[in-house]
């Protein structure tokens, strides 16, 4: 055992040996703690809950909808806020995903030239520094593209509606945000485009019109959605510590994690618009710094469809559909990963 050595009368050899050493322990220290935990795949607390049969009674979950009741008056009292303008866009209908308990799902139609979908929002309270949302999502068989779809996010203080700061910087002592969406990257990827996290947070980069434009953050490969199918989709938003950027960001797709963002991970260059996860990437993201005070957190999350004209444009559609059609169901948010619906 070594005590007490006098570095300064040490060989060149010996000293470049516990400078070695000591760069190594000082880079051990360092990082200790930043790396990200492994997170699990398949079956979640789910498991417990054959079909979701009482997955609403489970202590992680914050909420459970599945469309079973016979109108959007009867899951209103879930829901803080419903948009669904003239009473023609949201619509439960007889259709579920394979393992569902239910029959039934909600349908949301956006039509152009009289409205721009809907949504459902719930604000979460109290507030969540790690919160998962799965949700089942089946597009149309000519499914186009669209233009902002669902995810979670936390407001300063928190509200019972969702607020419009599109194109703004989100301070990390008011906002931040994560939708997952399909995007079309101006229509190099076939209709409706391949997942995506549209993100604001504090950190984020500034777009080259001088605004702050979500960055779009993609799972390695662009992997979209099937046409005509139910695929289940799982988020995760872990708050990072105040003073640290050690938040993370995650998805699964039918129980198999695409994506998890955060300290360490590696990533190609970074665009105006954003970066692609690439595990030989020349990039190293240094992980979210998604709030600068404790005060912000997950305090919602919003099912939402949202279809502009706009979004066919940047996709170089000429002559856009009128309607444009998806279904979701079996909707459950939880302080833990949640999964697929298990087999009954």
């Amino acid at each position: 055992m070594l005590h007490d050595v006098d570095v300064l009368h040490l060989s060149v050899p010996m000293k470049r040996f516990f400078l070695t050493r000591f760069t190594a322990c000082w880079l051990l220290l360092t990082t200790w703690g930043s790396a990200m935990e492994p997170l699990p795949e398949g079956p979640g607390l789910s498991r417990l809950h054959p079909g979701d049969s009482g997955i609403d009674k489970h202590p992680a979950v914050l909420l459970a909808e599945n469309f079973e009741d016979a109108t959007l008056a009867d899951i209103k009292p879930r829901w803080n806020e419903i948009e669904n303008k003239d009473g023609k866009v949201l619509e439960i209908v007889n259709d579920h995903p394979a393992a569902s308990s239910g029959s039934k799902c909600l349908q949301v139609t956006a039509t152009l030239g009289e409205n721009t979908g809907g949504h459902l929002f719930k604000r979460l309270d109290p507030i969540q520094s790690r919160v998962f949302s799965r949700f089942y999502v089946k597009f149309a068989e000519d499914a186009p593209y669209l233009h902002h779809f669902s995810g979670l996010g936390g407001y300063n203080p928190p509200t019972n509606w969702p607020q419009g700061s599109a194109g703004k910087h989100a301070a990390g002592d008011t906002r931040f945000s994560a939708r997952i969406e399909p995007n079309g990257s101006y229509g190099s990827l076939p209709a409706p485009g391949g997942w995506m996290f549209y993100t604001y947070w504090n950190d984020m980069k500034q777009s080259a019109d001088g605004g702050f434009w979500g960055n779009g953050l993609w799972p390695e490969g662009r992997p979209g959605p099937p046409r005509g199918q139910w695929q289940c989709v799982e988020i995760m938003v872990k708050c990072n510590e105040v003073g640290k950027s050690d938040g993370e960001l995650a998805l699964w797709l039918d129980g198999k994690l695409t994506t998890h963002i955060g300290p360490g991970t590696k990533t190609g260059k970074w665009t105006g618009e954003g970066f692609q996860v690439a595990k030989d990437g020349e990039s190293t993201f240094e992980g979210f710094r998604w709030r600068t005070v404790p005060e912000l957190a997950v305090s919602y999350f919003m099912l939402s469809h949202y279809v502009t004209e706009n979004a066919y444009r940047q996709n170089n559609v000429a002559n856009p559909p009128k309607n444009n059609r998806v279904w979701f169901d079996d909707i459950v948010i939880a302080t833990e990963y949640v999964g697929p619906v298990s087999k009954r």
